[in-house]
């Protein structure tokens, strides 16, 4: 998929979530998010990927909370293992986007300071053609006019139906550590 399309698909999927969101609400965005994935295991090369090309929206008003990464943006220390990742594992032809759409429980923006609050985030994350109901803790503030949130959660290949061959199993983990951070500010 070339450089302009997937420049499209983000656009699309902003306009989407302006949609999904709420018309006359107050929204942040990130269009630059991280997202970052560790399947590594002891003893063998590291399996870790970072995308920092991630979209991510969030309602102020209603705490909903979306984000769409695109696999052939996941970048890899090995050049080899981000071709398997796209070609074989992610299929990223096929499924080319991972899509989160969830709310903040008790979400409330004015509550917000610098200091770092914990929230409870509740959602559905699409992909490789399969969804898969996530519940995690995130830390969010507010930093001058930007609203800053991270946060960790684990998935297994298995809830998305990504095969692993047996020749590599035992070198990649059974959970999958996907860290996320976004730096929003008012769209």
């Amino acid at each position: 998929m070339n450089t302009n399309k997937l420049y499209y698909m983000q656009i699309v999927f902003v306009v989407f979530l302006n949609m999904a969101v709420g018309h006359a609400q107050e929204k942040y965005l990130d269009k630059n998010g991280d997202i970052t994935f560790e399947a590594s295991e002891k003893l063998f090369e590291e399996v870790k990927a970072t995308n920092q090309q991630v979209t991510a929206i969030i309602n102020i008003k209603t705490g909903e909370i979306a984000a769409l990464a695109l696999m052939k943006g996941f970048r890899f220390k090995n050049s080899l293992m981000e071709e398997h990742f796209n070609e074989n594992y992610m299929e990223s032809e096929s499924y080319p986007k991972a899509v989160f759409k969830g709310t903040i429980i008790d979400f409330d923006f004015s509550s917000l300071t610098e200091v770092a609050q914990t929230f409870t985030t509740k959602g559905t994350l699409a992909l490789h053609g399969k969804e898969k109901e996530v519940t995690t803790i995130l830390l969010i503030q507010k930093e001058s006019n930007s609203i800053s949130i991270t946060g960790d959660f684990k998935v297994t290949p298995e809830d998305f139906a990504i095969e692993i061959p047996k020749i590599v199993k035992n070198k990649i983990a059974k959970e999958v550590v996907v860290h996320i951070a976004f730096n929003m500010t008012v769209k």
